[in-house]
């Protein structure tokens, strides 16, 4: 006798159990706002952190460091953990972890205690981002899912944007130890919430577990946690000058190799490869990664252009940056209706190609421009990002059945994570190396015996010939006069980076058109 086909209506009611979906969606919202936005509000108090703990501001980096290792190693395993211990169980845990944990950074008596404790923090957090987005994946019948990953876009593209402003705030209006206090009320109020709306599918109460993979694992802590050191460490010991460096990397090429011969030919790996032979989640993987690599640049070298060329305090750089948020928050209704209305690959594409625009806008920066002259560029990334994360999501997902949504969402999350922290440690070397290029050029133009350079140094000398006398302004004529130079240097090497970034979205663009057509508002066949 024939089976009855289950509508994607009737599955996503038997996993939510009755609870309407959008509770769901707000539970674990605000795990993954909370972990997203502490990242961004941390980098912003180092300098605080390193001043209150007597730590130099090399020792401080650690505090983000320690963060991200722990968290890029827990990230791919989630879905191994949630099996074992059920997802709610272990989704629970997770929060309660990273919320304790944060209390105990906020409450840090001394370096080595929030260096321990940003390790547990990340451990925590880890977990959260993937579990997630696979639990709103399926609670969402496919019709619907464009607008749960609207909501879920929602913490992962506007948290980082919102955290350098806020984190500014507390830390110069009450104290750095707030930028980590802020998350109890936050993580309390997400536990009440997961314990109250989300159940675990039947899937995973039957599942049966297989053993840990302990060489999985082993090789997967090697290639990410030395990963983030080195992308972390490599501009501060120039790079591969770095003897220990050479030998990190050595052994990061080693465990990578390991890890994938691992998870491509076991049995039952602990992050199973072998879903990349989907060619839209394997290209998914490899535009969230193109993905996180333009955004994470560019979220961090705006606020750097304002703060290091323009002498605005982290603050004032968060707020001027900030409207990018709201250019997201307005994207979010149009394309959470879009999605399931247009073809994916069309709505990537204007995502990718306004974003190009914008960013190859940006590469005319000059020193001249005020807080308002890229209110509007700003703005329109913003909305331009929320048609980027949403269709790469729902495109990457849209031919995976259920039960691969918690190993893909751990492999996804884990790429644009790796992504983003190679593009910013590649912008921030690239800044310092342009700038020292642009300096050369600039000096070769304009020879020291020239014309234009001894009228420079001339007004340069006659400037602060009133603070140090006719007697003794030459250096400080000169130096004057190179404070300008860097700065022109400096300048050029932003805009580099930008027009560079920009070119990085249109080959996205192309890259877009070799996806398979999803059907809007359908699943893949078997999917329920």
């Amino acid at each position: 006798m024939a089976t009855a086909a289950v509508s994607p209506e009737t599955a996503a009611q038997e996993i939510t159990h009755g609870v309407n979906p959008w509770f769901i969606a707000a539970s674990v919202m605000l795990a993954t706002f909370m972990e997203v936005l502490d990242t961004a509000i941390a980098s912003v108090a180092l300098p605080y952190i390193a001043g209150s703990l007597s730590a130099s501001t090399d020792e401080a980096t650690w505090v983000l460091t320690s963060y991200l290792v722990s968290n890029a190693i827990v990230l791919p395993a989630s879905n191994w953990f949630s099996l074992k211990f059920g997802r709610k169980r272990f989704l629970m845990s997770c929060v309660a972890i990273f919320t304790v944990a944060s209390f105990a950074c906020g409450a840090a008596p001394s370096l080595a205690f929030i260096l321990i404790a940003r390790v547990v923090q990340g451990a925590g957090g880890g977990a959260l981002q993937p579990l997630s987005q696979s639990i709103l994946l399926e609670s969402f019948p496919p019709a619907k899912r464009g607008a749960a990953m609207a909501v879920f876009a929602f913490g992962v593209v506007v948290a980082p944007v919102l955290g350098p402003t806020l984190g500014g705030w507390l830390t110069d209006t009450y104290s750095w130890r707030y930028a980590f206090y802020i998350n109890i009320p936050i993580g309390i109020l997400a536990l009440y919430m997961i314990n109250k709306f989300i159940h675990d599918p039947s899937y995973i109460k039957k599942a049966k577990v297989a053993p840990f993979d302990n060489i999985g694992f082993g090789t997967l802590v090697v290639w990410t946690g030395l990963l983030q050191i080195v992308l972390d460490k490599g501009q501060e010991d120039d790079w591969f000058s770095a003897i220990w460096l050479r030998w990190a990397v050595l052994f990061i090429v080693l465990g990578l190799a390991a890890f994938i011969y691992r998870s491509w030919k076991c049995k039952n790996p602990l992050v199973d490869l072998r879903i990349l032979k989907d060619r839209n989640f394997g290209l998914g993987c490899l535009l969230i990664f193109l993905f996180g690599v333009g955004i994470y640049s560019t979220v961090t070298l705006l606020p750097l252009f304002y703060q290091e060329l323009l002498g605005y305090t982290a603050f004032t750089a968060g707020l001027v940056v900030a409207p990018r948020g709201f250019g997201a928050i307005c994207g979010m209704p149009v394309i959470g209706y879009l999605s399931n209305r247009a073809d994916a690959r069309w709505l990537l594409t204007f995502g990718f190609l306004v974003f190009g625009l914008t960013t190859l806008y940006f590469g005319n920066l000059t020193l001249d421009v005020s807080p308002t002259t890229l209110l509007l560029p700003i703005i329109i990334t913003g909305f331009a990002l929320s048609f980027v994360f949403v269709p790469i999501t729902t495109a990457a997902y849209g031919t995976l059945r259920n039960d691969q949504m918690g190993n893909a969402s751990g492999l996804f999350n884990l790429m644009r994570n790796v992504g983003g922290s190679i593009g910013i440690s590649v912008a921030q070397t690239l800044i310092t190396r342009r700038t020292a290029v642009h300096q050369n050029e600039i000096l070769n133009e304009v020879p020291q015996s020239g014309v234009q350079f001894q009228n420079s140094l001339q007004q340069s000398t006659h400037a602060v010939t009133h603070f140090f006398g006719a007697a003794n302004s030459a250096h400080p004529g000169e130096a004057l006069l190179y404070q300008q130079l860097s700065r022109q240097a400096a300048n050029w090497a932003f805009v580099d980076c930008f027009r560079w970034l920009s070119l990085l979205c249109f080959v996205c663009v192309g890259l877009v058109w070799l996806n398979k057509r999803v059907n809007p508002g359908k699943g893949p066949a078997g999917a329920h």
